[in-house]
C-alpha cells in the first residue's frame, strides 16, 4: 500500500512541478507533453485558479495542490503505520512531512530534467523534445556553467548539479524518516 500512495502521490507531485516550472519559465504547452502535463494536472489547477489571484512566476495554483497532496499521501501513510492517535500531532507532522516531500520531488524532478537534457544533447540534440528538457534544465545548469570552465570540451555543469541534488536528498530522507518515527 505505501509503494501505490508513494507512486501516485510523487506522480501528480512531478506534474504539478513541472506545470508550475514551465509556466515560470513560459515555456509552451504547445507540445505532446505540455498538453499531457495540462491533461493531467487541470483537474487539481483549474479550481485552485478560481480561488486563488494569478500572477507572473512561479504559480500557487500548482504549488498549493502538490503540496497537499503530499500531506495527504502522508497522512495516509502515517495513519497506515501508526494508526490515528493524537490529530493535532498527525496534522502537524503530515504538513512537515509533506513540504518535506513537495522538496524531495522537486530535486527529483530536477535530476531528472538535467539527466534527460544532459543524455539528449550527447545523443540526439535535434530530437523533438530536446528544447523542452534544455529548457527546464537551462536555469538550474547556468549558473555553475558560468562559474566552471569545460574540461577537454565538455561542460562539467550537469555533474556537479546532480551531486549536490544527490547530497540535498540523502539530507532530506534521513530527516523525513526521523520525522516519520518521531512524530507519528
Amino acid at each position: 500500500m505505501t509503494l501505490i500512495v508513494d507512486a501516485a502521490a510523487g506522480f501528480f507531485t512531478m506534474m504539478l512541478l513541472t506545470r508550475a516550472l514551465m509556466r515560470w519559465l513560459r515555456i509552451s504547452f504547445i507540445t505532446p507533453l505540455g498538453q499531457f502535463i495540462l491533461a493531467t494536472t487541470d483537474w487539481a489547477v483549474v479550481p485552485t485558479q478560481k480561488l486563488l489571484p494569478t500572477h507572473p512566476g512561479p504559480s500557487l495554483a500548482c504549488w498549493l495542490p502538490a503540496w497537499l497532496i503530499q500531506v495527504v499521501a502522508a497522512l495516509l501513510l502515517g495513519a497506515l503505520g501508526a494508526g490515528i492517535g493524537n490529530p493535532v500531532a498527525l496534522l502537524s507532522a503530515a504538513a512537515l512531512v509533506g513540504s518535506i516531500g513537495l522538496v524531495t520531488c522537486l530535486l527529483q524532478l530536477v535530476m531528472l530534467v538535467v539527466i534527460v537534457s544532459a543524455v539528449l544533447s550527447w545523443v540526439n540534440p535535434h530530437a523533438p523534445v530536446a528544447p523542452f528538457f534544455r529548457a527546464l534544465a537551462r536555469p538550474f545548469l547556468a549558473p555553475i556553467a558560468r562559474r566552471l570552465p569545460l574540461v577537454g570540451g565538455v561542460d562539467l555543469s550537469p555533474l556537479v548539479v546532480l551531486l549536490i541534488i544527490q547530497i540535498l536528498l540523502y539530507l532530506l530522507a534521513n530527516f523525513r524518516v526521523g520525522l516519520r518515527g518521531f512524530m507519528f
